[in-house]
């Protein structure tokens, strides 16, 4: 038993839970997915909610790598920074038929009442993902106003992501998603041209 078993565990099931959803995925599809047996997945994680810990912790520890890295690559402006990563949810929904959206999102709706665990590593995941953001209106300095909520923007950009992919999810029509984003560049785009004028009062 060995850290690369664990390790395809986590994977196939959190593809599976991608694709599938949490509760339609079972014990015997991750086996089936991985081809390995089931001692070798139980003694990783005794049960299907040990599996969901997992995946949960994977995508944890794997935001930068997993996600960050790959949406900002050649991206270096913070605030393009924001909405490159929020182009590539826009990529997975057309790739995928509507099919695919946030994965912490998808899980956070499915489980109604989950183990303290659970909920906990999905609030830390979405805290990661408003920190990220955060850290782009931070680099993005005397760009938007001194009184801007950085905070509260974070969760708001969030807020907006996740709604505008359910809602393509259910009409299956991107433009949701085109139009929540463009209402939020519209936003951002006010508070960097208030900062300009702000500034401008003050060297008068």
């Amino acid at each position: 038993m060995n850290a690369d078993t664990r390790n395809k565990i986590v994977v196939a099931a959190m593809e599976l839970f991608w694709e599938k959803g949490y509760n339609s995925t079972s014990i015997a599809d991750i086996l089936s997915r991985t081809q390995i047996h089931s001692g070798s997945l139980y003694h990783f994680f005794p049960g299907k909610q040990d599996v969901l810990v997992g995946v949960l912790e994977f995508y944890r520890d794997g935001i930068k790598e997993n996600l960050l890295d790959y949406a900002w690559r050649d991206v270096e402006d913070p605030i393009d920074r924001i909405f490159a990563l929020l182009n590539g949810y826009r990529t997975q929904l057309l790739v995928s038929d509507f099919a695919h959206g946030c994965p912490i999102g998808n899980l956070a709706l499915e489980i109604a009442e989950p183990d303290p665990r659970v909920r906990e590593l999905i609030a830390t995941n979405f805290n990661n993902w408003t920190a990220a953001i955060g850290q782009c209106l931070a680099d993005a300095g005397d760009r938007l106003p001194g009184d801007t909520d950085r905070q509260a923007l974070s969760e708001f950009i969030l807020t907006t992501m996740e709604g505008a992919i359910m809602q393509c999810r259910a009409q299956r029509d991107i433009g949701y998603f085109d139009r929540s984003v463009s209402v939020l560049r519209d936003h951002i785009d006010m508070l960097c041209a208030r900062a300009e004028r702000e500034q401008g009062q003050s060297v008068h």
